[in-house]
């Protein structure tokens, strides 16, 4: 900071001015008051800070966050410049936000990672009918238009509706060594849906859907992800039980609606992936609520707060609310998902809110994962 101070001489004011010198240390204990919700410690401790200059009494530095679809990065930035600004000697601060997604889980026995591929998310129902697809498909969009690098795999093999949501015709190529995914809305994808014709049963049974999925995995070129989602077939399965030896999963993510019928079911797909060691990351209420367009009226045409209360009673956060929008229903049927043709509609924040509290579980899980030590024999 450059004071300036006025000193008398023989009738004559002089300015002389006074450089006081911003130390590092300063600025970091300024930026312990800042903390992470999620992860419930502070950003120094955490290692969020990067690239700190200090040029006089102008201080810059980043803000490297554990996902670039954090839901309070824009109040951490504003909480940091703050805590900074009160520090004596600084007379402007730039924080600049990056992000870096971590594993949240490590491969152990005959789940092997994918190289590449950080976390891979399953998003899953207990029954058919409440939108697990476009919750699917939506959550991905939602999550690529925060800037991270998203894949998609559809595992519903019998019902492979993927790229039909993403209006998506494509013949897949390969690199000479694997399958090259198709890709659309930042998305990466592969369905079966891109290797059948669109009438065409698929008649298999349990080896077969393993040996199809392993290859979605394994014979892919899918390059650099921070997420891979699968949209798994509803109910307890093959499909769930394959995933669960193929790869290390992050976790799953459970749709239902409000109605017992449906909450019943998701209770156990939830027990099922508890034990097939998958951890549910999140309940996702859809078709919560209907909104009138004329009176704005809301009614809950399936029951109120079931997924909620649901989440609550087994321990499973709760991540978002879906309303009932015929725009959803009908951009699924074209192939332009909300978030491409309503980003800022109700329902598109929702989408958003809720791949941002799926992101941050997948952060927490990472920071909590248990780290093996190695010791060495002499």
């Amino acid at each position: 900071m450059r004071e300036r101070i006025n000193i008398g001489h023989r009738g004559r004011v002089y300015d002389i001015l006074w450089h006081m010198q911003v130390e590092q240390g300063s600025v970091l204990e300024a930026l312990k008051v800042v903390r992470d919700p999620d992860l419930n410690r502070d950003i120094v401790s955490l290692g969020f800070i990067k690239e700190l200059t200090i040029d006089g009494g102008r201080v810059a530095f980043t803000i490297e966050l554990t996902t670039p679809a954090c839901p309070v990065k824009d109040q951490m930035r504003d909480q940091a410049r703050a805590a900074v600004m009160q520090v004596p000697g600084v007379s402007a601060v730039d924080v600049n936000l990056s992000a870096r997604v971590r594993e949240a889980v490590s491969a152990d026995g005959g789940r092997v990672a994918l190289p590449g591929v950080k976390n891979v998310i399953a998003v899953g129902a207990g029954k058919g009918g409440v939108g697990k697809t476009t919750v699917a498909v939506t959550l991905a969009i939602a999550l690529a238009k925060c800037g991270s690098r998203v894949g998609i795999i559809d595992g519903d093999i019998y019902g492979p509706n993927v790229p039909i949501m993403l209006g998506m015709k494509a013949q897949l190529t390969t690199d000479g060594q694997k399958i090259v995914p198709a890709e659309k809305y930042g998305l990466k994808v592969i369905s079966m849906g891109f290797l059948t014709q669109d009438d065409a049963p698929i008649i298999w049974r349990g080896p077969m859907l393993h040996g199809a999925l392993q290859q979605f995995f394994r014979e892919v070129a899918w390059g650099n992800l921070d997420y891979l989602v699968i949209d798994l077939p509803p109910g307890t399965g093959d499909v769930a039980l394959s995933l669960s030896q193929t790869v290390p999963v992050a976790g799953a993510i459970v749709v239902t609606t409000p109605q017992q019928v449906s909450l019943a079911d998701s209770r156990r797909a939830i027990a099922m992936y508890k034990k097939l060691n998958i951890p549910p990351l999140g309940v996702i209420e859809n078709m919560s609520h209907f909104v009138c367009p004329s009176c704005s009226h809301e009614a809950d045409i399936f029951g109120h707060g079931g997924g909620e209360q649901m989440a609550a009673d087994l321990s499973v956060p709760f991540i978002g609310r879906i309303p009932i929008y015929q725009p959803i229903r009908e951009g699924s049927d074209t192939g332009v998902p909300l978030l491409i043709s309503e980003p800022d509609s109700p329902a598109g924040r929702a989408f958003m809110a809720a791949a941002e509290q799926a992101a941050a579980q997948v952060s927490i899980a990472s920071y909590n994962r248990p780290t093996i030590q190695l010791t060495v024999v002499r």
